[in-house]
């Protein structure tokens, strides 16, 4: 999510300057129709890496990534006609720099290996084009060293990219190890233990340890003593019956903030998430309930069948969070962006609603 105001910048940063150089430092008059159609190609590369990076879109896919590539070449070939001739001057060469710099605006979003093979197209693609109009017409140096000037910032950059993305992808995967030592179900089990024991030690503090400290100053017991003693007694019976009834998703809620927010799952359909959905959900979960313009009283799940599907098995369930958060929709964004890009990612037909001091999202998974 840091990264994605980077791609931006330099998506939007390569087509001002290559509009300018167009413009205004040209070393041939050549085809301002072909220029034109080389600032439009670096535009519609600046988009696809925009849109694809995007938290609604996650994750960044490898036909975006290809689209990206392929407009980034052809653009160096447009870049090249545009300006067929002499080339005095390497600062309107400046595909040179803009593909390397392509590599970089996606390095956060695809792995080292497709970083490496695209960078790699790049770089021949401009080698051999530069190296080609050297050879047209000679610029004061050899052929070769002008190809491998034009492909060097790209491969430079591209080597860079590929040892950030391997890094990062490296430490992602020694952080899951050591969260499987500590298992989904055995982290499940231990915060419904916290939950249990805490309820009951409410129960205790606020009706049984007084009733009994009452008792002990009494000579006997009356049948009022009784009566009371009965309806605690039931009162502790319904809360584990309760707590028998509760699913993950109402514990989770539970600790997260409080009994405030209100989970409607009659048929207790959470339960039929896998382990994977359950933590994302729950990670939402404790992000919206510990957020500061989040009231947990304005926080409403509600879990259900969909009357969907011919087939033999049970119906998709689908779960809806409606939540009113103190907030504008960009502070909003701001601070949830990343959790709903990971649940796109789980939930594919993730429909996020986002207004002003409101925020509403459904989603629908099979029953596992």
């Amino acid at each position: 999510m840091g990264s994605r105001p980077l791609a931006v910048v330099l998506g939007a940063g390569g087509v001002l300057w290559a509009s300018l150089v167009s413009l205004l430092d040209r070393d041939v008059l050549g085809s301002p129709t072909l220029s034109a159609l080389t600032v439009l190609l670096l535009a519609a590369s600046a988009v696809v890496v925009i849109t694809a990076s995007s938290p609604f879109r996650a994750p960044f896919t490898r036909w975006a990534f290809t689209a990206h590539i392929a407009l980034l070449a052809t653009a160096t070939l447009t870049s090249a006609a545009a300006q067929w001739g002499p080339d005095r001057s390497l600062v309107n060469d400046f595909m040179v720099l803009l593909s390397a710099v392509g590599i970089v605006a996606v390095a956060p979003y695809r792995p080292w290996t497709d970083l490496v093979v695209g960078g790699t197209v790049l770089a021949v693609v401009g080698g051999a084009t530069f190296g080609t109009v050297a050879t047209v017409h000679p610029a004061g140096v050899p052929v070769p060293v002008a190809a491998f000037l034009a492909a060097a910032p790209t491969l430079v950059l591209t080597a860079a990219s590929a040892v950030f993305a391997r890094t990062f992808a490296g430490l992602a995967e020694r952080v899951q190890i050591r969260a499987g030592s500590y298992s989904v179900e055995r982290a499940e089990r231990d915060g419904i233990t916290a939950s249990v024991q805490q309820d009951r030690s409410t129960i205790l503090a606020r009706d049984v340890a007084p009733f009994f400290a009452e008792l002990r100053t009494r000579a006997s017991i009356t049948d009022a003593d009784r009566a009371r003693a009965r309806d605690i007694a039931d009162g502790i019976r319904q809360g584990m019956v309760a707590e028998a009834d509760r699913t993950w998703l109402e514990y989770a809620v539970r600790i997260a903030g409080d009994a405030a927010a209100t989970v409607t799952d009659p048929g207790g359909l959470a339960a039929a998430m896998d382990a994977d959905q359950r933590t994302v959900v729950r990670a939402f979960v404790r992000a919206l309930l510990a957020a500061d313009t989040v009231e947990p009283d304005e926080v409403h799940v509600v879990v259900e069948p969909l009357d969907e599907g011919t087939g033999s098995g049970p119906p998709p369930v689908r779960m809806t969070f409606d939540v009113a958060v103190a907030d504008s929709d960009v502070g909003i964004h701001r601070r949830f962006d990343p959790y709903f890009a990971v649940l796109r990612v789980t939930f594919p037909d993730l429909d996020v609603a986002v207004r002003p001091s409101s925020l509403t999202l459904r989603f629908s998974y099979d029953q596992h």
